[in-house]
């Protein structure tokens, strides 16, 4: 049975031509890129050149990008690095209640060390509200961390006006951009952030691969300790295949930016036309901002049908979706980010996130409407 993956949220499928890059690098150009010889200059050469492709895409300088091991890592190194180079400032930190876990779980930790952390509520469109944000603010403030866009409902945070705020306090402003790296069209240089968070293998890269973007002025202590790769920000061997890699996924995506945004905005407007014509409008509800949103993520309810039933249904009809919430004891719970929209329980138990990539077709599109639409049905008859 042909399989119709619409969970590139959850991680994408490495592109040809990252691979093509990444191959002689394991076989060929496989040296340290900490070692003095010649097969460690030409690794060490491979991970500049790689960083400055980056940087230039990216707009900012290739010292100011740190490599990782992934996102969790990338948010981990600034929340808890700036936590302890501030600690002396204060011990206040603002994030939202929608965040990835690897932010929320990091936070969390940090509670455990005396830290205190806000954690703001979002309106049912999953937005934050500014004066909240506002209000929050101490004097003992040192942080705020904030999605870009929402991995799970793909709501967009008004991330100028809270880095600008954040600037106006002198606060360090974090934002975690895993999931919106794809989607982003503007460039570093212009946007007040101090921090920001990226994954390869979200934009058809490598898995295992990540990077931070430190600004200028911002010290950071370091979490991993036994070397002094990356300018002693991130100890550990450089991951040679896997930099290279990034590198040439995210030229990929930016060349081809346009094009994907406009065409994950069809395919999402096309699902959603066929479920109002084949189910009736009334039928499914759609999650999250109706407008400040990322193009690549539909997160929809069907009231009646349970998440679970509903993946496991589609799953045996050859498509992979998710609940966007995590997987425990084998069942699914419901996601904390819908809880903290406050929406129905209804709502809230039958939400499914379809979200697409590069391969991505509008006959995969059609394809799926017509299973859920019989799924749906079948289920309400019961």
């Amino acid at each position: 049975m042909m399989t119709i993956y619409f969970d590139h949220a959850a991680t994408t499928p490495l592109h040809p031509e990252v691979l093509e890059v990444m191959l002689p690098i394991y076989t060929q150009s496989y040296g340290n890129a900490s070692s003095t010889h010649s097969a460690g200059r030409e690794a060490r050469s491979i991970v500049q050149r790689s960083r400055e492709s980056m940087a230039s895409l990216l707009g900012c300088v290739p010292t100011q990008l740190v490599f990782t091991s992934g996102g969790t890592e990338s948010n981990n190194m600034a929340i808890l690095g700036i936590a302890a180079a501030r600690a002396s400032k204060g011990k206040h930190i603002i994030t939202v209640q929608t965040e990835h876990h690897a932010v929320l779980d990091t936070c969390q930790h940090l509670e455990t060390k005396g830290y205190e952390v806000t954690y703001l509520p979002v309106d049912p469109t999953g937005q934050i509200h500014m004066d909240q944000l506002e209000q929050a603010i101490r004097p003992d403030t040192i942080l705020i961390s904030v999605m870009y866009g929402n991995n799970e409902v793909g709501t967009l945070q008004p991330i100028i006006q809270i880095g600008s705020l954040a600037r106006s306090h002198g606060i360090c402003f974090h934002v975690d951009a895993v999931q919106a790296l794809g989607s982003l069209t503007s460039d570093l240089s212009t946007l007040p952030v101090d921090l920001m968070s990226f994954s390869a293998h979200k934009i058809q890269g490598p898995k295992g691969m990540g990077a931070l973007y430190m600004g200028k002025q911002i010290l950071l202590e370091p979490i991993l300790h036994g070397g002094n790769q990356e300018k002693q920000h991130r100890a550990g061997t450089e991951n040679v295949p896997g930099i290279a890699g990034f590198a040439k996924a995210l030229q990929i995506f930016c060349s081809h930016r346009y094009e994907m945004q406009q065409k994950m905005e069809k395919l999402r407007i096309e699902m959603i036309t066929a479920l109002e014509k084949q189910l009736g409008p009334e039928q499914f509800i759609i999650n999250g901002h109706p407008t400040e949103r990322l193009p690549h993520i539909l997160n929809i309810s069907f009231p009646g049908v349970s998440t679970e039933t509903m993946l496991m249904s589609l799953d045996l009809e050859g498509v992979a979706a998710a609940s966007g919430s995590a997987c425990s004891s084998g069942s699914i719970e419901i996601s904390h980010v819908l809880q903290a929209m406050h929406l129905p329980e209804k709502v809230m138990s039958s939400a499914i996130r379809f979200s697409f990539g590069a391969g991505s077709s509008l006959q995969e599109v059609m394809a799926c409407t017509d299973k859920i639409v019989t799924i749906v049905n079948r289920i309400r008859k019961r």
